[in-house]
């Protein structure tokens, strides 16, 4: 019998098809077949799950009401579950590496990769956002970042308002090559203590069309910084977790450090 307001997760880390939507949608749905209606409450796909870290956008872009949205809507409700991943969203004239969170009733929530990859001229491509999402599934809060976000701890800082904190689990998609990987692993771990709470890193796989490879490395970590789950380098894989809410309250109530937290303005 499942406690509750444990939540059951989903994580896909996957190679994925240079450029080429049409294929990568075809993969994921091969791949989610094995997924059981009601077996999970969340499903992660990577960053730019449609066409791999490409700059090409104006020739790979998504629109909010086309085939790429519908699949993940359909795939939402199919598995009666939330799905979510990054794609290229071209909006007003311009593009976004846009995280899309789809619930099982069809609600779409969004938000634009606040951090822009400079080393690979992303910031001349796509536009930054500017606002922190967060969403509620079934009695988390969870907050989303992209990739290179990763780097930038204020960003991800958890706020204190009136003793509670704005999220539970951290959230992370990404792209990160395997030159970087020791960073990645120590990053999420570090995100996890400061802001007292879950993260999760959700990276790809293979080489892309440029010739770098990704290794994966994908994890859950604990409030603590424990890895409490992870997926072995390099190897395609969907892996479920099951991470628990009332350890990490009482973690907090325990240990209330988030309450002497500095104060500072985002700008």
């Amino acid at each position: 019998m499942a406690i509750k307001n444990n939540l059951k997760i989903t994580l896909v880390q996957t190679k994925l098809h240079w450029e080429n939507i049409d294929a990568n949608i075809e993969m994921f749905d091969e791949q989610l077949k094995g997924i059981k209606k009601n077996s999970t409450h969340l499903i992660v796909l990577p960053e730019m799950f449609t066409t791999g870290f490409t700059m090409n956008a104006a020739e790979n872009f998504s629109e909010m009401n086309g085939a790429a949205i519908m699949w993940m809507k359909n795939m939402a409700a199919k598995k009666n579950c939330a799905m979510c991943g990054s794609l290229i969203i071209k909006e007003d004239g311009k593009y976004f590496n846009r995280f899309v969170w789809i619930d099982a009733e069809g609600k779409i929530q969004s938000y634009d990769k606040r951090h822009l990859f400079r080393m690979a001229n992303e910031h001349l491509t796509y536009t930054a956002g500017n606002d922190h999402l967060v969403v509620e599934l079934n009695g988390w809060k969870i907050m989303p970042q992209v990739c290179y976000d990763l780097r930038f701890p204020a960003w991800s800082r958890n706020t204190n308002d009136n003793g509670k904190m704005k999220y539970d689990l951290l959230l992370y998609v990404a792209n990160w090559p395997e030159r970087r990987k020791q960073a990645w692993k120590q990053l999420l771990i570090a995100r996890a203590i400061e802001n007292q709470c879950y993260c999760i890193g959700l990276n790809r796989v293979g080489k892309d069309g440029k010739g770098i490879n990704y290794t994966g490395d994908s994890a859950v970590i604990d409030f603590l910084g424990n890895v409490i789950s992870k997926i072995a380098p390099s190897r395609s894989s969907i892996t479920q977790t099951t991470i628990e809410l009332l350890p990490l309250q009482k973690y907090r109530n325990d240990f209330p450090a988030y309450m002497d937290a500095d104060v500072f303005v985002l700008k």
